[in-house]
């Protein structure tokens, strides 16, 4: 009886241990595993449930915006506030387009001429003066960056040599072809004493030939009192901007002038030749444009003339002389202003354009006046483009006693003819 009772105890622990093998962990993990998305499913069936309900709120919460405190609202207005104060106060301090400020508006001095005028590179020469043989030595070195004036991109640039005010004895470089950088290397004498140069000028003009028309003036470099330099007992190298006075902000046109001298009757004769390219100032495109010649001396006007209008035109022709009385003395120290101005018979007249020649300018006005003087009763031609302002003069200074016998006689002819200053 104790064996048979001894086997079945055995027989029910095989039957534990067979039940507690891997397979049966494997079994019950599987269930396990199995039940876990039972569960999720569960969950997420009552959380549908609430939200049917309504009584469930996370979501709507989220989609809110968070609840910001009052304290917080009127900190942000004020802050806005300042912020709005702020850009009004600058607003405020912003001047006003149109407002006039006087202290913009001073005297012309040197920046002021020389930001009138256009930089055209840069000319490196030397100068030396010869003590033995009372000689000005000018070496014109090179120059470098000068504006291209032909359609291919080049220029074809040579520099003439003045000593004023004597211009019969000039000197030019040769000619150096397609380039906007060209090597000299070329040197020139002038006669001159040691003690006339601080009253003499140095001026180089730099050209661009053209084989079919007038050569065109690049630009200018101008050294006046040459001893202010210093000695010159040795060479003395110099490297200046190359500037032009014609101002290409605005294409006004062109005017042809013509100038004749009578040096022993003292008679200068303007001729207004003709014009073209003119600005249209009327409504229909078209102008009503005459030319005013003013005779100056010292900054006074000394004599006006003016020329015929010409209707609805922008290319008119003139050919109207105008004589002014110039004693042969007074010959440098006086200049010319043209106008160009549209007439209108309701309203003001208006300035088209505007130019001068004369002495004391630099560029084409200088060259077209003294080869008048150099070619005495023979009338020279020269075309001028027209500019938005008179261009100023290269010297500020003209003697008062130079103008009176000018002023004196013109009053003269004046009276005989019966015109008004």
């Amino acid at each position: 009886m104790y064996c048979r009772r001894k086997k079945k105890l055995l027989s029910s622990e095989l039957s534990i241990e067979t039940d507690e093998s891997p397979n049966s962990l494997h079994s019950s993990n599987l269930k396990i595993s199995q039940s876990t998305p039972d569960l999720a499913k569960q969950s997420q069936s009552k959380l549908d449930f609430f939200r049917r309900r309504g009584l469930f709120k996370t979501n709507q919460r989220q989609a809110t915006l968070p609840t910001v405190s009052q304290r917080h609202l009127t900190f942000q207005r004020q802050l806005s506030n300042i912020e709005f104060q702020i850009q009004s106060v600058r607003q405020k301090e912003q001047p006003k387009l149109g407002k006039i400020k006087p202290e913009l508006y001073k005297q012309s001095s040197v920046d002021s001429i020389r930001s009138e005028h256009r930089l055209c590179g840069k000319l490196y020469f030397s100068l030396n003066y010869l003590h033995d043989n009372e000689e000005l030595k000018v070496n014109i070195i090179s120059a470098e960056d000068l504006p291209a004036r032909d359609f291919s991109g080049t220029s074809d640039p040579y520099v003439k040599i003045y000593l004023l005010p004597d211009r019969k004895n000039k000197c030019q470089t040769k000619v150096h072809r397609k380039t906007l950088d060209p090597e000299f290397n070329e040197s020139f004498t002038f006669s001159a004493l040691y003690q006339e140069l601080q009253d003499r000028t140095l001026q180089l003009n730099v050209y661009d030939f053209d084989r079919f028309s007038r050569h065109d003036l690049i630009g200018a470099v101008v050294l006046k009192d040459i001893l202010s330099e210093g000695s010159l007992a040795k060479e003395t190298f110099f490297v200046r901007d190359v500037l032009s006075t014609m101002q290409e902000k605005f294409d006004l046109g062109e005017i042809m002038i013509s100038l004749c001298y009578l040096p022993t009757a003292g008679r200068l004769t303007l001729t207004i030749i003709k014009a073209r390219n003119l600005k249209a100032m009327d409504i229909t495109g078209s102008s009503d444009p005459y030319a005013k010649v003013s005779l100056m001396c010292e900054g006074k006007r000394i004599k006006k003339r003016k020329t015929s209008v010409k209707k609805c035109t922008l290319s008119p022709v003139y050919n109207e002389a105008m004589v002014f009385d110039v004693p042969r003395e007074n010959v440098d120290d006086i200049h010319m202003v043209i106008k160009v101005i549209d007439y209108d018979r309701i309203g003001c007249n208006e300035v088209m354009g505007c130019t001068a020649l004369g002495p004391m300018f630099v560029g084409l006005a200088r060259d077209h006046w003294f080869e008048m003087l150099e070619n005495p009763r023979k009338p020279v031609a020269q075309w001028y483009p027209l500019q938005e302002h008179v261009p100023m003069c290269a010297t500020s200074s003209i003697p008062v006693n130079k103008c009176k016998t000018c002023h004196s006689r013109q009053t003269t002819i004046d009276s005989s003819d019966g015109s008004t200053l």
